[in-house]
C-alpha cells in the first residue's frame, strides 16, 4: 500500500468517526429536547392543578365566611393547623379577583372600611336568629 492510500484511508476513518459523533450528538440533542418538553408539560400541568386546587379552597373559604357567617379567623380554626389566616386571605382574594360581580362594598375587604362593614354585617347576621326566636 502506498503513502497516498494510507493517507486516504486515515482521512476516511477520521471523517467516519466525526460523522458518527455528529449523529450521536444530534440524537442526544433530540432526546434532550424531548425531555425538556416533558419537563415543561409536567410543570404546566402542576401549575394548572395548583391553580384549580387554590380556587376550590378559596371558594370553600368564601362559602364559610359569606354563606355560613364565619370570620376568617373562625374559618381558619375549622381548618386546623393546615392553613393560616394569611393563606386564607390570599385564597379568598384569588376567588374574589375572579368574581367581577362583586360590588364596591365587598371589594374593600382588607381595608379598615371593609373590615368595619363586614363586622357590622356579621353582627347583624348573628342578631337575626336571636330576634327570630
Amino acid at each position: 500500500m502506498g503513502q497516498q492510500s494510507i493517507r486516504q484511508e486515515a482521512r476516511r476513518a477520521a471523517l467516519d468517526a466525526q460523522s458518527k459523533r455528529r449523529r450521536e450528538r444530534a440524537k442526544r440533542e433530540k432526546r434532550l429536547e424531548d425531555l425538556a418538553v416533558r419537563v415543561l408539560v409536567a410543570v404546566g400541568e402542576r401549575d394548572a392543578a395548583v391553580t384549580d386546587a387554590e380556587r376550590r379552597a378559596g371558594e370553600a373559604l368564601r362559602e364559610m365566611t359569606d354563606d355560613e357567617g364565619l370570620s376568617t379567623r373562625e374559618a381558619v380554626e375549622w381548618c386546623g393547623d393546615e392553613i393560616t389566616a394569611r393563606e386564607a386571605t390570599r385564597l379568598r382574594r384569588l376567588v374574589d379577583a375572579d368574581r367581577p360581580e362583586l360590588d364596591n362594598e365587598n371589594s374593600t375587604f382588607g381595608t379598615a372600611e371593609g373590615l368595619a362593614r363586614r363586622t357590622a354585617r356579621e353582627d347583624t347576621n348573628r342578631a337575626r336568629p336571636a330576634a327570630a326566636s
